[in-house]
């Protein structure tokens, strides 16, 4: 059996490129430039993006088992999408195992989650197996919704989200790949091991980093415009403030046990990702942020680094998005 994947040098699909190379499975990485793929033991590259279909054949053939972290934030992300989809069925792919997003669905509140449902549909429309992964905003990216004054911003009131671990996310996607047949035709739903509110959130942010961390409710006007600075386009503001609209109406509040299940293994708490931040910077500087996901992310900006929502990655690029998952 052929794998690939793609997303090798973003967080989740990196992660899973270590963990399939550790295991010395063989597959091939499909990438936009070459030059930043990792160096790993049994992998090969191919270059492609999403869009373009005439590559991404190119890229897949002979591949019977696909990876794909979903793009990149972009106005045209679905098409490019169904552009992928579509030459991964072309070039004779079994099995897509996609980084969908919790509760996509044609009418989510979270807009990207429109986009999701949709490149569900597109797969699901095809021949191939598929797996789901639908992964709830990330817990590594809740600090980045902190802004420079200590302060969270966003109109999400008092809803809670279940949000996940990236590192729990890239377990879950190892052990589908291990186990294909397992796992086809099912879709799993991936969050952390309890519902938490951005106050919750903050208190947390608090404690662990030992500054004062507050959470403020922002109604719509507010957000919007607190966002203006960036200058987004209609479609990206509206995928922002949708991160937190779909929390204060409870969209992502439920709690799943797929990550156990499916990896035998307890989901990471927000306190644990923080903790682990923190070792990961001891050792090598600031750790890497950036991740595809996103998905599942989408972290709308409020915080201290500029635009991006919860997307995922391009092929071979490593996802820039600011998820809590996109």
């Amino acid at each position: 059996m052929t794998i690939a994947l793609t997303g090798a040098t973003g967080n989740i699909g990196g992660a899973v490129a270590r963990a399939l190379a550790a295991d010395g499975v063989p597959f091939r990485m499909i990438v936009r430039d070459a030059s930043r793929a990792p160096e790993l033991p049994g992998a090969d590259v191919a270059v492609a993006t999403y869009g373009d279909a005439t590559a991404s054949r190119a890229a897949l053939e002979g591949v019977d088992l696909l990876f794909m972290v979903s793009g990149a934030e972009a106005e045209d992300r679905l098409a490019q999408h169904r552009t992928f989809v579509g030459a991964a069925a072309a070039a004779g792919v079994q099995h897509v195992v996609y980084t969908s997003f919790a509760g996509a669905a044609a009418d989510a509140t979270f807009t990207l989650g429109r986009d999701h449902w949709a490149t569900e549909e597109a797969i699901r429309a095809t021949a191939m197996a598929h797996t789901f992964l639908r992964d709830s905003f990330y817990l590594d990216f809740v600090e980045d919704l902190v802004g420079e004054d200590g302060v969270i911003r966003g109109p999400a009131a008092d809803g809670a989200m279940a949000a996940v671990a990236r590192a729990d996310v890239a377990r879950v996607a190892t052990a589908v790949l291990r186990d294909p047949s397992a796992h086809a035709d099912r879709t799993y739903d991936l969050t952390g091991p309890e519902a938490i509110t951005l106050a919750q959130a903050a208190a947390t942010v608090s404690e662990v980093r030992g500054r004062t961390v507050t959470y403020h409710p922002e109604t719509l006007d507010e957000a919007y415009a607190s966002r203006a600075r960036w200058e987004p386009e209609p479609w990206q503001a509206d995928a922002w403030v949708s991160t937190y609209t779909a929390i204060a109406e409870g969209a992502l509040a439920q709690v799943s046990g797929d990550v156990e299940r499916v990896t035998g293994q307890r989901p990471m708490t927000l306190r644990e990702v923080l903790e682990a931040s923190a070792l990961s910077a001891c050792g090598a500087g600031r750790a890497d942020r950036t991740d595809r996901a996103d998905r599942p992310t989408a972290t709308a900006p409020g915080g201290r680094r500029g635009p991006r929502g919860r997307g995922a990655t391009a092929p071979g690029v490593r996802r820039r998005s600011r998820r809590t998952r996109a």
